[in-house]
């Protein structure tokens, strides 16, 4: 099991950056920076990219739709040149409140557009001139599809740190899920339950891994949890709980929550449909009080060290390869003293 840090995008970078080197000293693998309505995260990439030696950096998500595919494979390529534990392009989809409400684009295709832009970042880190006709994007762009027809097919003019650099992309649905199976090297799923994932996404991921080339390898599976050593404080408790309606409650319309139809299909639909209800009548308090303390322990890493190993063991059960701690803790000091602490309990550290 590898661990890594999500860097939260309300959050100050500089808290992370200034604590790299005891990141580095206890062990850390990863650290992954997100990216919503936010600062972008390719900024912070790189700022982060100058401070570490081994850690590894990764994008938490680049959204589709917010950049052209050569613009994606420019900035990841840029990125794993300058960060010397490498980079991962973490890809998504994201949903329509997002790419429509704040960058003012249509969400559309949002299969199709990840499988021409995982062909596009690898045919332009092979240094190839790129040439796609797909039916969301064409490299050049003919004169039938709106361009001027001077267009001619060129290549990265930089030489690439690696061909190869890691494409995780963050999936939810039946087929987003099993496409990524099929063509990813990570995916990142969201509010994943170890004891409940399997009802959710076991079939998706058995009927994308039938197509999958061995060149890729195993799928890597990277988790993104709330994390505390030891109990969290009340106040992070509802933070999290925060978050959690947030997003079964707000993140889209009625039959267009994603989120929602996870905590659904978990086998808390009543409870789903009651922190909706709620969150989008404006009462936010209420949604927050209506998330089950079973769902709060079920996609979280909290608790005492004997609680901890033995989620790690779930997680690790469930194929999970890689944790993004995202730490409650209510002080800088003490999130990094939780994940210092996590690091030493399995074993980690390069002194």
């Amino acid at each position: 099991m590898k661990f890594g840090l999500i860097q939260n995008y309300s959050a100050d970078i500089a808290e992370i950056a200034d604590a790299v080197d005891t990141y580095e000293s206890a062990g850390l693998d990863t650290i992954a920076v997100a990216e919503a309505y936010s600062f972008d995260a390719a900024t912070r990439l790189g700022y982060l990219a100058a401070k570490t030696r081994n850690i590894g950096l990764m994008s938490n998500i680049f959204q589709l739709y917010t950049r052209t595919p050569a613009l994606t494979a420019m900035t990841a390529a840029s990125l794993d040149s300058l960060a010397p534990g490498g980079f991962t392009l973490g890809l998504g989809a994201s949903g329509p409140q997002v790419i429509e409400g704040f960058h003012g684009v249509p969400y559309d295709a949002p299969l199709g557009r990840t499988r021409e832009i995982v062909e596009i970042c690898r045919q332009t880190w092979r240094r190839e001139p790129v040439v796609h006709d797909g039916k969301n994007y064409s490299v050049p762009l003919s004169r039938e599809r709106g361009g001027s027809g001077l267009g001619k097919p060129l290549k990265l003019i930089n030489r690439v740190a690696r061909a190869d650099i890691p494409i995780s992309i963050a999936a939810l649905g039946p087929q987003s899920v099993a496409q990524v199976a099929e063509i990813a090297d990570g995916w990142q799923p969201i509010f994943f339950d170890p004891t409940r994932a399997s009802m959710v996404w076991g079939e998706s991921l058995k009927r994308g891994t039938a197509k999958r080339s061995a060149e890729l390898g195993p799928l890597a599976i990277q988790v993104q949890v709330f994390f505390a050593f030891g109990e969290p404080s009340p106040e992070a408790v509802i933070r999290i709980r925060s978050y959690l309606a947030l997003y079964i409650g707000g993140m889209g319309a009625k039959g267009k929550n994603f989120y929602n139809d996870i905590v659904s299909s978990y086998g808390f639909e009543a409870e789903a449909a009651e922190i909706q209800n709620l969150y989008l009548a404006g009462r936010r308090a209420e949604a927050m009080a209506a998330v089950p303390d079973e769902l709060v322990q079920g996609v979280t890493l909290l608790g005492d060290p004997d609680r901890l190993r033995q989620r790690i063991a779930d997680f690790e059960s469930a194929g999970v390869t890689e944790l993004l701690l995202a730490p409650v803790a209510d002080t800088a000091e003490q999130r990094l003293d939780d994940v210092v602490a996590l690091l030493a309990l399995v074993g980690r550290g390069r002194g």
